[in-house]
């Protein structure tokens, strides 16, 4: 029975040399003095039908067997795992000298881009930045605006109301950034201000190429001892020449509010034919900006300022119509479609 342990131990050897992958290696194990089914244990089961004497020295020959297929197998293991890890290694080499791919880099969205351009403008004539709320009250939304519940203006700024559990009140998106001023003049009052007040504001409009439900809108506002038009005049000048370039003329035109007495229609001279006019602003020389004009006397009351004693001036424009104007966009939907097309074109 030595000799036949001998012979197996010499054969499984000589199996083991040919065997040139891990899996083939464990079947190998398996099959050969891993586990009572492997061929050595076969042999070892046989220890039983041998006489007494004869046992110790055959099962002396099990185990030294044993630990030879044991040894082999560890240093055929080692050695397999590391070509494994070579192989690898080869196949997923980096070649770290070769030139990195550049990152994309990302820009602005535009209306953020004319926001920050225009917010400078006025920080530069010694304005405050001051960020008002969306939700509003119908109170400060329009009556505290001189707009009572029965004002016809309000079909101006039809709106999103919010369900609430309270019947006292109605609350709404707001229209627009004029609430603001209410909270800035209580803020404020009886100091002199000057406040600009950005934002989003909501209307319950068709969605066209000229009009959104969501916009944005800048609010300036100025509340004093002797202001006058001509201030207002002023400030327009400097901030259509900030963002529309140098040279570029203001008119106003009369127009309504009821939170401004007198109000007015701002016009800029058009920055396309420089005033000669073309397709762009109709022929007529202008491009329609926004409202403005001297805070109305109730408006500065409701605000905690005494209209015999305080006047201002107050204007409000869409961030989206001056981009419009800036950039000749034909379509103010473009801002709110994540187009990357549309939106790639702003990012210098």
């Amino acid at each position: 029975m030595i000799e036949e342990i001998e012979e197996f131990q010499a054969r499984a050897l000589a199996e083991l040399r040919t065997i040139t992958t891990l899996d083939a290696l464990y079947a190998w194990r398996n099959r050969f003095y891993l586990g009572k089914n492997s061929a050595l244990g076969e042999i070892s089961r046989g220890l039983g039908k041998l006489a007494p004497e004869e046992r110790p020295r055959v099962g002396q020959s099990i185990n030294a067997a044993k630990q030879a297929l044991e040894a082999a197998y560890a240093v055929c293991e080692t050695e397999m795992e590391q070509q494994e890890r070579e192989r690898e290694l080869r196949e997923d080499l980096v070649d770290v000298t070769l030139p990195g791919r550049p990152a994309a880099p990302g820009s602005l969205h535009p209306t953020t881009q004319i926001i920050r351009e225009i917010e400078r403008v006025f920080l530069q004539m010694g304005f405050v930045i001051w960020e008002s709320r969306e939700v509003e009250s119908d109170l400060l939304n329009f009556q505290l605006l001189n707009i009572p519940p029965d004002h016809p203006a309000r079909d101006m700024w039809d709106t999103f109301y919010v369900r609430t559990t309270s019947t006292d009140e109605r609350v709404v998106l707001r229209t627009h950034t004029s609430p603001g001023q209410i909270h800035a003049m209580r803020r404020f009052a009886p100091e002199p201000i000057r406040v600009l007040l950005p934002g989003k504001c909501y209307r319950y409009e068709h969605v066209t190429a000229r009009s959104e439900f969501m916009f944005t809108q800048f609010e300036f506002l100025v509340v004093g001892e002797n202001i006058t038009m001509a201030d207002l005049n002023g400030t327009l000048a400097m901030l259509a020449e900030s963002v529309f370039g140098e040279g570029t003329r203001v008119r106003l035109r009369p127009s309504y509010f009821p939170f401004t007495e007198p109000s007015a229609e701002l016009d800029i001279s058009c920055n396309i034919c420089q005033g000669i006019g073309c397709r762009i602003c109709k022929h007529t020389g202008w491009l329609e900006l926004g409202g403005c004009g001297m805070v109305h006397p109730t408006v500065l009351r409701n605000g905690g300022y005494d209209p015999d004693q305080f006047s201002g001036f107050a204007g409000g424009f869409g961030y989206e119509r001056s981009a419009l104007m800036r950039y000749q966009i034909n379509d103010i939907r473009l801002f709110f479609q994540n187009d990357l097309r549309f939106l790639e074109q702003f990012g210098s």
